[in-house]
């Protein structure tokens, strides 16, 4: 008998119920708790987003939002397209060019709900970009949920489709992650515990980009060179017809990670004590097996298609690079009304190993020996302590100051300033770190250089200072105007000692500070049914050697929203722009899987404007965009990065589906 009330009584708080008893799940009943929140003593967690404004827009579809330079096409490599402090001191690999569609351990989401939750979201266009996730999860107690998530993304080649092109397939990219995880908190609440393991394999054949067909002819009236074919950037956008340089290039990535947050309550919220863990490994595989050599008397440094040079197998490249790290942090929280803190010290372990495939017949013409995975340049292994922490005071939600930094004994750190009064905030970030592992030492087929520590030709540490304003307040309502937002922010910011690579693909370091003025402004407002958010990026200063910043970005969206089917049914309706300036984007080297500094092609300013219509169905969103509508206007295409084209005019859908049950 007592069993069963006990069971009779956990089924009733596990269930949300109607005056009919008809058991109602739904977003109201399910909440998503980040780590960030646990680390500040909170663990109410947050309501889910159900909001169509992100959904349609392919920026919100893998896990960096932020504005990008990729080579034109849903998982190629790229990097971000607006200058970004860095926070990240110590040992770090350097190859980040597939962060996007990669998981942060750290931003994780953890559902709290008091039913299975599961959801889909499947994305298409009939250019072969697709998206397809799928989320279940549930609570196994009160305190305790677990779940699991698979995610794909993929994408077809727009270059080089058709036969007489060096098209080979039609598969670009292939991107897979699995991730478990789990949350569980003790019956009082004063342990919690959030955990993840995450595996990711991301696959992108290379293309090297447009290959331009450049024939040179005499004229027959006065004899003078002409040139015929594709040679200007506005003759390149054949799409499919176009030939590339590379036709059997891989980069291959493989990401595994074990991540676990525990907190511990000491004495209330007042002194919490905490610990982190992260274990993670990191494999980047580059093969090309067909180089085509260009002149074949060369014994040392032969030269074949595409690749600058050649140091090593003029046959076949095979560059690898494996880096593993193991982090331990511990450390104390805790809040008040009126302030919180947390201080932590944090030990690193790291190591990084390369491979290269060398030919014996490059060092020895006599070798027939053949070729062997060799190491490419001794081990390096790590051993790196830090001390950390934040500390911040508010009064009443009037006014709030904050402090915060990281101390790597005994070379590196960044520190951080603000202050908040009302709606304007202030921001000092000072910063001293060292050159990421690959910019130090790397020897591969195509490129070998040593800047290593203790070394005559070892890099210093780049320095940066920012200081930021910010000011963001809702305006007041004028007629019909309603929810009318406004946000803006002005950055100065001086780098010195900026490590880059150059326009040979080499790192080098800046001996001329660099500054970057930035101006950003947003402006969110309804007028009735018609909502318009527009946003504008304006950087002074990043089109000089190091730094590759588009002076102007913006991204607007206009779209009026309504209820059909006697308010079964919400939908958006509307039209998207973004628009960039001009400028010298970085070039890409797939081989050290680098953006680098180029001169020659500029990259022109353009618009591309998508127009959707999405609708949201109780438990269902979908969308369906017609994307760079204004292809043909005033272009053919255009750039993201040089000889490597954006998407043509195409077709996109997309759907998400929640199930609370």
């Amino acid at each position: 008998m007592l069993l069963l009330t006990k069971l009779a009584a956990a089924a009733a708080h596990a269930q949300v119920l109607d005056d009919s008893t008809k058991v109602l799940y739904g977003p109201k009943t399910t909440r998503v708790i980040y780590e960030a929140e646990v680390l500040r003593d909170s663990t109410g967690g947050t309501l889910l987003d159900t909001t169509l404004t992100r959904f349609p827009q392919d920026r919100f579809w893998a896990h960096d939002t932020t504005f990008q330079q990729d080579l034109g096409a849903l998982g190629t490599a790229s990097r971000p397209l607006l200058y970004q402090p860095n926070l990240q001191l110590g040992a770090r690999f350097g190859r980040d060019v597939f962060n996007k569609y990669a998981h942060d351990a750290s931003q994780i989401p953890y559902y709290d709900s008091r039913s299975p939750f599961s959801f889909f979201r499947y994305i298409q266009s009939g250019a072969g970009e697709q998206v397809f996730e799928f989320n279940y999860s549930r609570s196994l107690k009160k305190n305790f949920s677990v779940g699991f998530n698979y995610e794909r993304i993929a994408s077809n080649k727009i270059l080089a489709t058709t036969g007489g092109t060096g098209g080979v397939g039609r598969g670009l990219v292939e991107h897979s992650n699995l991730m478990l995880y789990g949350r569980l908190q003790s019956e009082n609440e004063r342990y919690h515990l959030l955990f993840n393991i995450g595996n990711a394999r991301h696959s992108a054949a290379e293309q090297g980009g447009i290959w331009p067909i450049i024939r040179r002819a005499l004229n027959a009236e006065t004899g003078d060179s002409i040139t015929l074919g594709e040679s200007a950037p506005n003759q390149l956008f054949n799409y499919g017809a176009q030939r590339v340089y590379l036709t059997k290039a891989i980069n291959r990535e493989d990401r595994d990670e074990l991540y676990f947050t525990q907190t511990y309550r000491l004495l209330g919220r007042g002194l919490t004590v905490y610990h982190t863990f992260d274990a993670k490994r990191q494999f980047n595989n580059y093969s090309d097996t067909e180089l085509t050599p260009l002149n074949r008397g060369e014994l040392y440094f032969p030269r074949v298609r595409f690749y600058p040079r050649v140091l090593r197998n003029t046959r076949a490249i095979l560059d690898r690079a494996e880096f593993k790290q193991v982090e331990n942090t511990f450390g104390v929280l805790g809040r008040t009304d009126f302030a919180e803190y947390r201080l932590y010290g944090r030990l690193r372990n790291a190591s990084l190993a390369t491979k290269t495939l060398y030919s014996n017949q490059v060092r020895a013409a006599r070798s027939t020996t053949g070729d062997s995975l060799v190491v490419g340049a001794p081990t390096r292994t790590f051993t790196q302590a830090f001390v950390g922490g934040t500390v911040a005071f508010n009064y009443h939600k009037i006014y709030a100051v904050e402090a915060a930094g990281e101390y790597k004994l005994f070379d590196e750190y960044w520190l951080r300033a603000s202050v908040r009064t009302g709606p304007l905030w202030v921001e000092a970030l000072r910063s001293s770190y060292s050159p990421t592992l690959t910019q130090q030492e790397l020897v591969g087929n195509n490129y070998e250089w040593h800047h290593l520590p203790g070394t005559p030709t070892e890099f210093s540490n780049t320095s940066s200072t920012q200081l930021t304003g910010r000011l963001r307040f809702n305006l007041p309502d004028i007629g019909r105007l309603s929810q009318q937002r406004f946000e803006a922010s002005a950055s100065l910011v001086n780098l010195t000692n900026l490590v880059y690579y150059n326009t040979a693909g080499m790192p080098e370091q800046a001996t001329v500070a660099k500054n970057l003025q930035v101006v950003f402004a947003r402006h969110q407002v309804h007028f009735g049914r018609v909502g318009f958010d527009n946003q504008a990026t304006y950087t002074q200063g990043g089109d000089v050697t190091g730094i590759r910043i588009p002076k102007l970005v913006t991204n607007s969206r206009v779209f009026y929203e309504s209820y059909i089917f006697r308010k079964a049914l919400f939908s958006q309706t509307g039209i998207q722009v973004y628009y960039q300036s001009a400028y010298k984007a970085f070039d890409y080297s797939p081989s050290t899987q680098q953006f680098y500094q180029q001169d020659h092609f500029t990259i022109t300013n353009h618009a591309v404007a998508d127009v959707f219509f999405s609708a949201d169905i109780k438990a269902v969103s979908a969308f369906l965009k017609v994307a760079y509508v204004n292809q043909g206007i005033i272009s053919g295409g255009y750039f993201t990065t040089p000889y490597y084209t954006g998407y043509p005019r195409r077709f996109q859908f997309g759907v998400r589906w929640n199930f609370f049950n």
